[in-house]
């Protein structure tokens, strides 16, 4: 989970260098017109603190669970495999040995695989739902920039300092946990 949200750590960042700039060139003439408000969001903070991604998080749980415990089952089986094999090292029979060195490495092929495609469909699942966590994120964003008069809102993750007077990340995450609340009390 966390190297999906330094990468989309890093895409936000280079997107917010180049944003930066075209913000710098495009509100440099109204810096002479009068105060501008500017706010920032640690959307990181935001994926892993807030009620809709801690649920999306458990959901994710919930639904890979099953496949997590064949998993577990395959990995014992192998291992158990492996015991019987190094147990019975001095035994004559050759042919039985090769049989059950092939049925490990099969069963270990299958382990393999398993977990790999758990990983990859994990990862998807995962952007999935965090694609919707940043898409309800986003819409949060810009109620709060229309209703507090702000002209600009950055998402960042990494800045070597940010003021807490412009960083509005509690604020995000407080406005996204309530309207997950809000379906409960209806």
């Amino acid at each position: 989970m966390m190297d999906l949200l330094h990468k989309y750590g890093q895409m936000i960042a280079n997107r917010l260098k180049i944003f930066i700039l075209l913000a710098a060139f495009v509100l440099s003439p109204c810096l002479f017109a009068g105060d501008i408000r500017i706010g920032v969001v640690n959307t990181e903070k935001v994926l892993r603190e807030s009620m809709p991604a801690i649920a999306a998080q458990k959901k994710i749980e919930n639904e890979f669970q099953a496949r997590e415990a064949r998993i577990r089952e395959l990995s014992a089986q192998a291992r158990a495999l492996q015991q019987e094999l190094e147990k019975n090292t001095g035994s004559a029979d050759e042919e039985g040995r090769r049989l059950k060195e092939r049925e490990l490495a099969g069963l270990s092929r299958r382990y393999q695989r398993a977990q790999q495609q758990m990983r990859e469909d994990l990862s998807l699942r995962q952007n999935e739902e965090y694609g919707l966590i940043l898409e309800r994120t986003n819409k949060v964003i810009r109620e709060l920039a229309e209703q507090q008069d702000y002209d600009l809102i950055l998402q960042l993750q990494d800045s070597v300092y940010r003021s807490a007077r412009i960083d509005i990340t509690d604020q995000v995450i407080k406005a996204l946990n309530a309207q997950e609340s809000a379906p409960e009390k209806q």
